[in-house]
């Protein structure tokens, strides 16, 4: 959550635990070779060379997600697969269950996806390369979210690190917001001597006047939500190849999901608060995303705006779920407060300053609106 690289918080696969997961998944044949140890934060995982082929083998703590939790996020995978979207190869075991659970874990099963991994190691979050790249990511979002049309799956039930939709479509933004923080008990806790009714109450006032009857015409759509380089497998044409990381997926809308995308790769956020904060963004890449959406997707004026109007406060209700995981299955309360401070406060407030103000008009110029 910051510019230096930290210990991951959970502990690596080790090669007997991944044989032991190995074996619950026919095929996967017999344990070789470790080959690569992902060093992101809200769960481990391992690239695996087996008699059976190239895998990567992801373990979260049952806590985090559970078989049932991983099945919501699985069967929109299938789904996505079914319609062409090229997403990784689910593994199952011979019950056709997609995760099993081994002591404290549960644990999931992906066949080795087609492209490269451009930004295996850069921080989460990190700006594309290129303009180039955020169009062909924006094209390829587009194409996920014509393909997840028809899937009627629920939303996800009540769980750490999802990225539900559920405050900003409210007409009483704040009434949805005291029942999120009702439903988690950590988060509840977390904020009991914090002013943050006030604080997110001011939030709305500026960012959210009328938002809730922007969003009222967009359909909802199981959307990914994590749109960012590093879950983006690249072809050597530039590409994207492979999506992958449905950990964030959820019922939403292609507006959240596309403001989601450019929150993501648009700026570089990790320096917020280093001394430069007026250059952090960049509208061209964010002009770049849409426009690459555009080749599939036609999107209309009120899309648009929908997607400018929620940009400022689109991060919010993940970032409550980071402070939830992070007050509660972390036991991390600076990391917590980070996410409140930095992040979900932080961003918000960027957008009202005039380099935020000046973002958001080039998004509005750009596009004719």
């Amino acid at each position: 959550m910051g510019l230096a690289m930290e210990e991951p918080v959970w502990p690596a696969i080790t090669p007997d635990e991944a044989a032991a997961a190995l074996d619950c998944f026919p095929g996967a044949g017999t344990i070789e070779a470790l080959r690569w140890h992902s060093p992101r934060p809200f769960s481990a995982a391992t690239l695996i060379q087996s008699s059976g082929g190239a895998f990567l083998l992801k373990r979260h703590d049952r806590r985090v997600r559970g078989v049932a939790g991983l099945a919501e996020e699985h069967g929109f995978n299938a789904h996505l697969a079914a319609a062409g979207m090229p997403v990784p190869e689910l593994w199952r075991t011979q019950e056709g269950a997609s995760a099993v659970t081994l002591g404290a874990w549960t644990y999931e099963l992906h066949g080795r996806a087609a492209g490269a991994d451009l930004y295996r190691d850069c921080q989460s979050w990190t700006p594309f390369r290129s303009h180039d790249h955020a169009r062909a990511a924006g094209r390829a979002l587009a194409q996920l979210h014509r393909a997840s049309s028809g899937y009627a799956a629920p939303t996800r039930k009540v769980q750490p690190l999802v990225a539900s939709f559920t405050i900003l479509p409210a007409t009483d933004p704040m009434a949805a917001a005291e029942a999120y923080v009702r439903a988690r008990p950590a988060l509840s806790g977390f904020l009991a001597d914090r002013p943050w009714r006030r604080q997110l109450a001011a939030l709305f006032a500026a960012s959210g006047d009328g938002l809730a009857q922007v969003l009222a015409g967009q359909k909802p759509l199981w959307t990914h939500n994590d749109w960012h380089p590093s879950n983006l497998l690249w072809a050597k044409d530039g590409t994207v190849e492979t999506v992958f990381d449905f950990g964030l997926a959820d019922r939403t809308s292609a507006v959240h999901d596309l403001a989601t995308a450019i929150e993501r790769t648009a700026f570089a956020w990790l320096a917020l608060g280093e001394g430069r904060d007026d250059g952090i963004a960049d509208p061209g890449a964010a002009l770049a995303l849409i426009a690459g959406y555009q080749m599939v997707g036609p999107m209309d004026a009120a899309m648009m705006e929908a997607v400018v109007r929620l940009l400022p406060l689109v991060h919010i209700e993940f970032a409550l779920s980071e402070i939830d995981y992070f007050a509660g299955i972390a036991g991390d309360p600076d990391a917590a407060q980070l996410a409140w401070e930095g992040y979900l406060l932080g961003h918000a407030d960027w957008f009202q300053s005039v380099a935020g103000q000046d973002f958001l008009a080039r998004l509005r110029a750009g596009r004719g609106l």
